[in-house]
């Protein structure tokens, strides 16, 4: 079988759902195709099941790229507040959490319901399970093959994502895709994801599993660095929590982060204050800071008895004590890898496209949107509303 349309829409997640509606409302021909068997698994479980579709404090500053002012355009184009318009005309109750993260009251198969519907608005023709076995160039036309067939468009949208969580699906289709048409890629890699310890250098640690204590984490230098406060969660293997999701997208291999403990304290200080007349052990001066676990495994970590007097203590081992804390200073062997990771890090280059239509400018008629692309935001919904953006770009840009 073969079919004439005029767009042709690879991967049916977040930005593909949102592109095709917007060219389909705009009287494109649009197909949209997917490998897999659901739509929008990743929207599904984002959030935890309420998904976290966008940050009311979207702004460039929070994207990382080789090309950091290339998501200004569609970002300032299409806003948070105007994905909000759209959820609010679907009658989608929400509410805003930490830090501008907006997440549904009720589930996030609304917002996967509400894309869907303005597909259908647009008469876009959605076929799941139609893995793509290969994609060319003709004549000045693509062509797409699928076991049920070939498709013939004028324009070919790959928004198939990155390769974070491949149990849902995920591939690198895009990078070869991309790679077929002599476009440069970033070196890919996981992101917003846990980091990971040596075995041996963790083990005082790993007992600590399960904790989770506010923190202040900092990687990089520069133009490059990378700081947040934000809750860090201790694992057998290593260290996870929003905080270190955050910091692990800035983290570079064989390079350092630091991590204060105690953020807006200063612990040598207190600790030296408080010697005078007290009777309290080490361990309880901690624990009115940490959590009990955490300050007796430090002590311990640190060549102390957690019974031993906070007031039978010279001033330059308090010290030292605070000082490796503030800040802990360690160096990660790697991250848990793209099970685990929230999103991917680099991809397309986006030196290879427009900023303002998302295509390709080698390759007239070719756009990459989403993930795929070299845009990767923090956590807290940047990344949905990115998708959102660079699709509404591109589904304007379809038409025009």
């Amino acid at each position: 079988m073969s079919e004439s349309v005029d767009v042709v829409i690879i991967g049916a997640g977040a930005a593909g759902l949102m592109c095709a509606a917007v060219a389909g409302q705009r009287g494109q021909r649009v197909v949209l195709l997917d490998h897999a068997s659901k739509l929008a698994e990743k929207i599904r479980i984002s959030g935890g099941g309420r998904c976290n579709f966008t940050n009311i404090g979207t702004t460039w500053q929070q994207f990382l790229s080789a090309n950091p002012a290339f998501c200004r355009s569609a970002l300032s184009a299409y806003t948070p507040e105007d994905f909000l318009t759209l959820v609010r005309s679907h009658g989608i109750a929400w509410h805003e959490k930490h830090k501008g993260q907006l997440f549904c009251d009720d589930s996030s198969e609304q917002i996967i319901d509400m894309l869907v519907a303005e597909c259908d608005k647009g008469g876009v023709k959605r076929r799941m399970q139609a893995a793509v076995s290969a994609i060319g160039q003709a004549n000045g036309r693509f062509t797409v093959q699928t076991a049920s067939g070939t498709l013939t468009a004028d324009k070919l949208v790959i928004a198939t994502g990155g390769m974070a969580i491949p149990q849902l699906g995920a591939t690198d289709f895009g990078l070869k895709a991309a790679r077929q048409f002599g476009l440069k890629i970033i070196e890919p890699r996981p992101a917003l994801v846990p980091l990971t310890f040596d075995q041996q250098s963790w083990k005082p640690f790993a007992e600590l599993s399960g904790l989770a204590v506010p923190a202040r984490l900092e990687t990089g230098q520069g133009k490059r660095r990378g700081y947040f406060d934000e809750d860090l969660l201790f694992t057998h293997r290593g260290l996870s929590g929003p905080g270190i999701l955050q910091i692990s997208s800035y983290w570079e291999p064989d390079t350092p982060i630091h991590i204060d403990l105690l953020p807006g304290r200063q612990l040598a200080q207190e600790l030296v204050q408080r010697k005078k007349g007290s009777k309290q052990s080490l361990a309880h001066v901690l624990s009115e800071v940490w959590p009990r676990r955490l300050a007796e495994n430090w002590l311990q970590y640190r060549g102390m008895l957690p019974a031993q007097r906070l007031a039978d203590m010279a001033d330059k081992p308090l010290m030292q004590l605070a000082q490796s804390a503030q800040p802990w200073t360690l160096t990660p062997s790697g991250t848990v890898g793209y099970k685990k990771a929230e999103v991917m890090r680099g991809g397309v280059d986006t030196r290879e496209l427009d900023q303002k239509s998302m295509q390709a400018r080698k390759v007239p008629g070719l756009y990459f949107i989403g993930e795929v692309v070299d845009v990767t935001g923090w956590l807290g919904g940047y990344n949905f509303q990115w998708a959102w953006a660079s699709a509404m770009a591109c589904g304007r840009a379809l038409s025009a």
